[in-house]
């Protein structure tokens, strides 16, 4: 009987505490009150702009689809095409390989293909939250391979990780 009413005591505290702390997801994601929509604009790849980058066909369409989905599997946020409540944009500024180690023969012995994206996020229900940041990641690979051997796991790793950074910042709030 005294068990029971101990249990009961450490079950109410704890869920009380969740509530104090706000909406909170077993994610980590803070949702800030009142939100229920978010938005993630297009990507627009912009790195063939900047010496050394590449154009990499498709990633501006691959990295927003990253950006959405993250967004979905950690929050019960609902994705919109407009008028979203959180404003995801921004561009994809630089995507280049370049060589990092060389060999006695003076050629390259590893490249690392590099990724950066400058993210404009806006809330609308809390002006304070807004934010304006660059993300960047990179992968590095043998340089006897091409970058179209590697490029399916270096997009995943570069994309998670950089999408875990915009989380992070824009819910997480670590």
């Amino acid at each position: 009987m005294i068990w029971n009413k101990f249990i009961y005591t450490i079950s109410i505290l704890f869920f009380i505490g969740l509530k104090s702390c706000g909406i909170y997801s077993f994610t980590g994601a803070s949702i800030p009150p009142g939100v229920t929509t978010f938005q993630v604009n297009f990507f627009e790849n912009q790195a063939g702009n900047r010496p050394g980058s590449t154009v990499e066909p498709g990633l501006d369409n691959d990295f927003t689809n990253a950006l959405q989905d993250i967004i979905m599997n950690q929050t019960n946020l609902n994705l919109v095409s407009m008028d979203g409540q959180l404003i995801y944009e921004g561009e994809i500024t630089e995507y280049s390989v370049t060589p990092m180690t060389a060999t006695s023969q003076n050629t390259a012995a590893q490249n690392r293909l590099k990724m950066s994206v400058a993210l404009r996020y806006f809330n609308s229900k809390n002006e304070d939250d807004d934010l304006k940041k660059t993300y960047s990641f990179f992968y590095d690979f043998p340089a006897e391979l091409q970058v179209y051997d590697v490029i399916d796991s270096a997009h995943k790793e570069i994309f998670d990780r950089i999408t875990q950074d915009i989380f992070n910042d824009t819910l997480a709030k670590w």
